[in-house]
């Protein structure tokens, strides 16, 4: 026996009307009998469309200013009755099945959302009775068709013009769409109410935390061959983020290119003025800004050449021609990341077909609200770190105040140490790194491992800027940076020596300064 249901009567109720019209003249042309409720009744008839009321069927009209209409056994019954088990009680009360039922929910989130809104009109934006009916169809999808967004209309009409019904596997994946549907309603009601515990004092840490995701991609495989691994995305995605991003060519993306994709656009969001970043195992290894993406592309690679091969480059501009056929010739890339790709640019990539490009779109720097860290057994969540520190913003504790080329490239460093791995120690000298030490569990060795990187790629690092993503708790790691030439420093502050850390960059004539604020990056 053929699993495909015919459509004879529908039920359709949605608060988003897109595409509504084209659905119902669809409907009525495939003399689908169609009942309707309120506005979504009213919107039928103004495209000439046929309804029967719900009240006509429930023999009761809606009450309570609409809170009440379709929570009804002839509206349930035809719902969530089986054929096979139900027709005889279904005779007997008259109840008549529906086949096919359409409904979208009180748009809760998008009214809590609006400035000032009060607690009243957000508790009236609590959908009940679509709930309620959606879940039902759902689970009754042996032989109901449930949809709960418009973009899924056209298919449905598709099914019923060529099909004459729709097939198990169609109603089953629909039913799926609709309990997440309904379960991320719930959960947002569940956020609203859990973050206001204590009357008007909103919690910015609800009782309970409900994460909406949506699965985008299967990968080949997660950080290393025997993981299993899945993108998921968030919903709405986010223009100007690696979710969002065009993926113009190449090789699928791995976990490990994704998370490293997202770690360099997260830092050449930082900058102004054209920038490139280029990341490895998930820390910049070369940044600069310049007048022109080519020569910041430059300054980037020559940092450290040797991490930069199958690296992952960042830009803050879209990509020409000529800096891309300069990037190919150069180096192995594994992902390139701009805002937008020039024809020439795409032309260029064509040749080294495996690369992959991703177009984000215009970038921002809005942080996500919401950093989240699994654990076993738990999850940390935190604010996105940000930092919009400025020149005026900086405490000079030395003697010697910093020059205004110093003041830059400080302000240069600090916002590269932001993105390094903790402890972080960045050199920089005219808007360009000159050596990063990430990742270590001594600041002094990364500032060692800085030199070193430094002197790999044959760059000087006297005259060059120090910027420490926490304090220094030791005036040792000061004595290290000037033995090689460093002229200032910038980092928190707030070790119980910072005293002695400052008489020591007194004593080597460096010029330091407090940003008060700390980056750790784990």
């Amino acid at each position: 026996m053929s699993d495909c249901k015919p459509v004879r009567r529908a039920l359709i109720s949605v608060s988003d009307k897109t595409g509504l019209e084209f659905l119902v003249r669809a409907l009525h042309r495939l003399h689908v009998q169609l009942l309707s409720t309120g506005g979504t009744a009213a919107a039928c008839r103004a495209c000439g469309v046929p309804v029967q009321d719900v009240s006509d069927v429930t023999g009761f009209p809606e009450i309570m200013d609409g809170r009440v209409k379709t929570l009804h056994p002839n509206i349930h019954g035809g719902l969530l009755g089986r054929p096979e088990l139900d027709a005889g009680v279904m005779a007997e009360y008259g109840i008549e099945p529906i086949d096919l039922l359409i409904v979208n929910l009180y748009p809760f989130r998008e009214t809590v959302a609006k400035p000032g809104i009060d607690f009243a009109s957000c508790m009236e934006n609590i959908d009940i009775g679509g709930p309620a009916m959606l879940r039902s169809g759902a689970k009754n999808h042996a032989s109901v068709a449930v949809l709960c967004q418009p973009g899924d209309y056209e298919d449905l009409i598709q099914c019923l013009d060529h099909q004459g019904g729709t097939h198990a596997a169609q109603r089953r994946t629909w039913a799926g769409k609709v309990y997440a549907h309904t379960a991320s309603y719930d959960g947002a009601i569940a956020e609203f109410l859990g973050a206001r515990r204590s009357g008007d004092v909103v919690d910015p840490y609800p009782a309970t935390l409900h994460l909406d995701f949506v699965h985008a991609d299967t990968l080949r495989y997660g950080e290393n061959p025997h993981q299993s691994a899945a993108l998921y995305l968030e919903h709405p995605v986010q223009s100007g983020t690696i979710a969002g991003a065009r993926f113009l060519q190449g090789k699928m993306l791995s976990f490990n290119n994704i998370a490293d994709a997202d770690a360099a656009l997260a830092c050449v969001k930082q900058f102004d003025e054209p920038a490139c970043v280029i990341v490895k195992h998930a820390n910049p290894c070369g940044v600069a800004v310049a007048a022109n993406l080519e020569a910041a592309y430059e300054g980037a690679y020559a940092t450290d050449p040797i991490s930069a091969f199958g690296g992952i480059i960042a830009l803050n501009r879209p990509l020409d021609g000529e800096t891309a056929r300069l990037m190919l010739a150069r180096q192995f890339i594994e992902v390139i990341i701009a805002p937008e790709f020039s024809d020439l640019a795409l032309a260029a990539l064509a040749s080294k077909p495996n690369v992959r490009a991703l177009a984000t779109g215009t970038l921002d720097r809005r942080s996500v609200s919401r950093d989240y860290r699994r654990i076993q057994g738990g999850l940390l969540v935190q604010d996105g770190d940000t930092d919009a520190i400025k020149a005026s913003d900086l405490r000079v504790v030395s003697q010697r105040p910093p020059s205004a080329q110093e003041f830059s490239d400080l302000l240069f460093a600090w916002k590269v140490a932001m993105y390094v791995k903790s402890n972080a120690i960045v050199y920089a000298k005219h808007s360009r790194t000159i050596g990063i030490g990430a990742g270590q569990m001594s600041r002094v060795v990364s500032a060692r491992i800085a030199s070193l990187k430094a002197e790999e790629a044959r760059l000087e690092v006297p005259g060059s800027v120090l910027a420490s993503d926490a304090f220094f708790p030791f005036r040792d790691g000061i004595d290290a940076a000037a033995s090689v030439g460093i002229r200032a420093v910038i980092q928190p502050g707030g070790s119980m020596r910072d005293e002695e850390v400052i008489r020591a960059a007194d004593e080597h004539g460096l010029a330091m300064v407090f940003t008060q604020r700390r980056h750790f990056r784990h």
